[in-house]
């Protein structure tokens, strides 16, 4: 039987796969109004439960439905909280050479847990079809994409009160957390792509008060964070993805997690996915500090890119597991690819067989590291 020490395992995933043929062609249809929802619902399951075996076939201890169900990795999940509403703006989010699609959200009223959000019929049927002695993982949205902004005004039509909102959030996530866990989940993954962010805007801010509106930034992510964890059940393993943006294998910016270190560090959660793919993510040296301030944690060091199809040797992924492991115990350590391989329904820029030769290299070489894997 799996226990919470052994989370997150030594070769682990962060969440989304592509999206096979099929299943695009299914939601461009249901766009289109050519099927009905419950005719893309059933391609949906079909495709997991497929998705649900190769994972399992390909070594995989813990499994998620790729995120078969969403467009977004984030938005899909915020748009079904109460108080939260689908935007479209002019633009889309601006990566290093690419522009996503444009989608948002806008709070329109007090944000509240939903009993009904879809994610958790989502998850209920993940759980009913991961096989006996593998883990259901699900993944959703950390709370601070909700409250990121670059104006020290806060302006939600809702709130005039950044505290009542960050309290208000808070419990909402609370809440859903343990709808989840009363779903029979015990691996959940808050993705968060602020402290990415937050870690390049400190990097490239060109005035002390930038700097100081990024840190506050910093300690709001901390309290709201910390908040939704109180009094949640032991035996629920918490984790928290960390990446710098991937659409289309491109990414949104770059920084040493130097910057943020502190701040994830005073972070109540059980363990970190940190983007190390490139030289983006600068050194190991932050990770002294995770581990000086919670020797419990865990971090999944994410040095297999899940951007481009070219394998890296298990021997450069050897000798860098080494390397971090002088500033974190080697068996407080575990391997990834450094983000999903389908953070939207696009997909990154490589094929399904390439995909799993990336899960693959993980799985192989987190064996050949650690004796216990």
């Amino acid at each position: 039987m799996t226990t919470i020490k052994e989370i997150p395992f030594r070769f682990d995933q962060v969440g989304s796969f592509l999206r096979p043929d099929a299943l695009k062609k299914a939601r461009e249809n249901f766009s289109n109004q050519t099927i009905s929802a419950q005719e893309l619902k059933a391609i949906e399951d079909q495709a997991i439960i497929e998705l649900i075996d190769q994972q399992v076939k390909n070594g995989l201890k813990a499994v998620t439905d790729g995120e078969f169900r969403r467009s977004w990795w984030h938005l899909d999940f915020l748009w079904g909280l109460n108080g939260v509403e689908q935007t479209t703006p002019e633009h889309g989010y601006q990566f290093n050479q690419v522009e996503t699609r444009a989608a948002s959200y806008q709070i329109t009223d007090k944000v509240t847990f939903n009993p009904e959000h879809p994610f958790f019929e989502a998850f209920t049927f993940l759980n009913e079809h991961t096989p006996e002695g593998i883990l259901a993982k699900a993944t959703i949205p950390s709370p601070t994409l909700l409250f990121n902004r670059k104006s020290d005004t806060f302006t939600y039509a809702s709130y005039t009160d950044e505290n009542v909102f960050i309290d208000d959030l808070a419990k909402a996530y609370h809440q859903t957390i343990l709808k989840f866990y009363d779903l029979g989940c015990r691996y959940l993954q808050l993705d968060d792509t602020s402290w990415g962010m937050y870690t390049g805007f400190i990097e490239n801010a060109k005035t002390d008060d930038e700097i100081k509106h990024w840190q506050q930034q910093c300690v709001a992510g901390v309290a709201v964070v910390n908040q939704l964890l109180q009094d949640l059940p032991k035996d629920l393993t918490i984790t928290m993805h960390v990446c710098r943006g991937n659409y289309k294998s491109d990414w949104a910016i770059a920084g040493p997690y130097d910057h943020v270190a502190p701040y994830l560090a005073q972070l109540t959660i059980d363990g970190y996915f940190l983007e190390y793919d490139d030289n983006r993510s600068g050194g190991f040296e932050p990770l002294a500090q995770i581990y000086k301030n919670d020797p419990a944690k865990k971090v999944v060091l994410g040095l297999v890119t899940s951007k481009f199809p070219e394998l890296e040797s298990k021997e450069s992924l050897s000798k860098r597991i080494n390397e971090a492991s002088a500033y974190i115990p080697l068996e407080n350590l575990c391997l990834s690819p450094q983000c999903g391989f389908a953070s939207t329904e696009e997909g990154n820029h490589l094929t399904e067989d390439e995909q799993w030769a990336k899960v693959r290299l993980v799985v192989e070489t987190a064996k050949q590291v650690w004796q216990d894997a």
